[in-house]
């Protein structure tokens, strides 16, 4: 990892001398996944170009960009990090020494972290509810800190005044722009709020099984339980699937979650052997209020049957 991120920083170097400085008067901000692209360009409108570093369909755990992608970076006048999530751990640092002018901002800042599963023994209670995750993320975050915070109503409406603030530190001359960008986008969150409150709100059975555990903030906000499949970033053993579809039978789940980054077959064995219907989801779709509803909805719909 360490040569080929210097071998990274080679070839933006290059790419830079070969190229010239070619700064037009487009005006580039940077953001690691699309949900964040999503509450960028509301509130940037037609001032800000939008760069996305982590393309669709990939993982933000484990990309690494290509030289183009870097180049790009360097050109944005900001970059807008979500927090602490695996791109961002591995490539920050990268990133900072090659654009010593870019405006880095946290957008996470301010929302109560919670820790990633890796951080807790066995099997998690939180109060009365149960909160098993059972599971580990695949990467090492920043002090533990599981990174997924635009996966709850309330981390995205914080994500978004981050936003708002970034683009006025940015360009405060377009401070009122951004403003009324930001309240109609707030207009659009709370009318999802009331959809996905609705939704989850009336919940019998507050279970749900998922590959990776990138719903914490959400099972955390609505009392949820979420169940991880993933075990210290490998593929569970047998004994470890076993005692997982034991859980699942307990707690009468009846949803398992697929996520289009990762493995499915174990996820198709679990919801064989528990009856669960099987559910995907993106949790890194680029329509975030979409995407929400979504999710709550599958989790609703899950239980009629």
């Amino acid at each position: 990892m360490k040569e080929f991120k210097v071998l990274i920083s080679v070839l933006f170097l290059l790419i830079l001398m070969a190229c010239g400085d070619k700064r037009t008067d487009e005006k580039i901000v940077s953001v690691t996944i699309e949900p964040q692209r999503y509450f960028a360009e509301k509130i940037a409108g037609d001032k800000f170009t939008v760069n996305c570093v982590v393309p669709a369909g990939q993982s933000p755990e484990t990309y690494d960009p290509m030289p183009q992608q870097m180049v790009r970076v360097g050109k944005s006048q900001g970059y807008l990090r979500i927090g602490s999530i695996g791109f961002e751990q591995a490539w920050m640092d990268n990133i900072r020494d090659n654009n010593p002018g870019l405006k880095v901002f946290n957008l996470s800042e301010g929302i109560d972290l919670l820790k990633s599963p890796e951080e807790e023994e066995g099997h998690h209670h939180e109060g009365e509810e149960h909160h098993h995750e059972s599971g580990h993320n695949h990467h090492h975050h920043s002090g533990g800190v599981d990174p997924h915070t635009w996966s709850s109503i309330s981390g995205a409406k914080i994500i978004a005044k981050n936003t708002l603030d970034a683009f006025v530190a940015l360009d405060p001359e377009n401070k009122e722009y951004y403003q009324a960008n930001y309240e109609q986008l707030t207009k659009e969150m709370g009318e999802t709020e009331k959809i996905v409150s609705a939704l989850l709100g009336s919940l019998e059975n507050k279970t749900f099984i998922i590959y990776h555990p990138a719903l914490t903030y959400l099972a955390n906000e609505y009392g949820l339980t979420q169940l991880c499949i993933e075990m210290d970033g490998k593929e569970p053993s047998p004994a470890q699937l076993k005692e997982l579809v034991d859980i699942a039978w307990e707690y009468g789940t009846k949803v398992v979650f697929i996520q289009q980054e990762f493995d499915q077959k174990n996820a198709e064995l679990i919801a064989k052997e528990t009856g669960c219907r099987l559910i995907p989801i993106n949790p890194l779709d680029y329509d975030w209020s979409k995407e929400m509803i979504h999710i709550a909805k599958s989790l609703a719909d899950g239980q009629a049957d």
